[in-house]
């Protein structure tokens, strides 16, 4: 998976670099296995504005995607892979041996007429989603479940990968792509390699249109707000604004937000690189 860097035959062409499609195999989705997706715009059930900056975006359908994994010992044959507008990565749509079709999470290398399984006895190979427990020491992983059955919660996008460095007793110790290592069950499931789509990281937008068809409305800066609407705004001129705060007055640089007695913090080993 590449990229493409545009001539600069417009404004918007001239620093746009996007992702190129050349290992996408298939222009439509399944059908039995999207969705409608409606948008909120930031507003609640009252029509109130309660997240701003959101507002519309290109008109999308959701993609079912199986992060459970649960079909264990049947084999899965990798039918295609497409582009997912809900997320980073690319979709690699699975058709099972007793008829059951599903979406997965495409990792890096997999390809077209690949054969992926998932369970205990599934080896431990590029796309095969097996308990941590079996998994070598050492194996890059992705899509990794915090609870047992409750389907993948971490490492899910573009390139992001994790590292299972070692076992100590009932759980398995994750080395996740922040730098910070952590213990997770061993009973849970994770999938074999990195997601993949790595490119996405360099992509550039080029031009202000390309937010708004994410949905993302434009977001204005405090310090040209009036004191009223935010700490950092008001002053004569052009002020800048005094100690960098969020609109609800907590320190924006380096302020901790996570909970000093969070339940989660006794199976974190070694805290994410600053």
């Amino acid at each position: 998976m590449g990229i493409r860097k545009l001539k600069p035959t417009t404004p918007g062409q001239r620093h746009k670099i996007i992702g190129a499609f050349d290992k996408i195999t298939a222009s439509t989705p399944e059908k039995s296995l999207v969705a409608g997706k409606s948008h909120s715009g930031g507003r609640n059930n009252t029509g109130k504005m309660t997240m701003r900056y959101i507002g519309g975006g290109h008109k999308r359908r959701y993609r079912l995607i199986d992060f459970k994994r649960n079909k264990d010992g049947i084999p899965a044959t990798v039918k295609s892979i497409e582009y997912d507008p809900n997320r980073t990565s690319r979709i690699a749509l699975l058709y099972y041996a007793d008829g059951y079709k599903s979406y997965i999470v495409a990792p890096n290398g997999l390809e077209v007429g690949q054969t992926v399984m998932s369970g205990s006895d599934a080896a431990p190979e590029i796309g095969n989603a097996l308990p941590m427990k079996d998994i070598p020491v050492g194996t890059i992983i992705h899509n990794i479940e915090l609870r047992p059955g409750q389907g993948a919660k971490l490492v899910r996008s573009a390139g992001a990968f994790a590292q299972l460095t070692s076992r100590e007793g009932a759980y398995a110790i994750i080395r996740m792509p922040s730098g910070e290592t952590r213990k997770i069950l061993s009973a849970c499931k994770a999938t074999v390699g990195g997601v993949g789509n790595s490119d996405h990281a360099l992509e550039k937008s080029g031009k202000a249109g390309r937010t708004r068809w994410l949905g993302r409305r434009p977001r204005n800066r405090g310090v040209v707000m009036n004191p009223v609407d935010h700490p950092m705004g008001g002053g004569e001129g052009r002020a800048s604004g005094g100690h960098p705060r969020s609109r609800k007055g907590l320190y924006a640089k380096g302020l901790k937000t996570r909970a000093p007695k969070k339940s989660s913090s006794r199976y974190i080993i070694e805290r994410r690189k600053k």
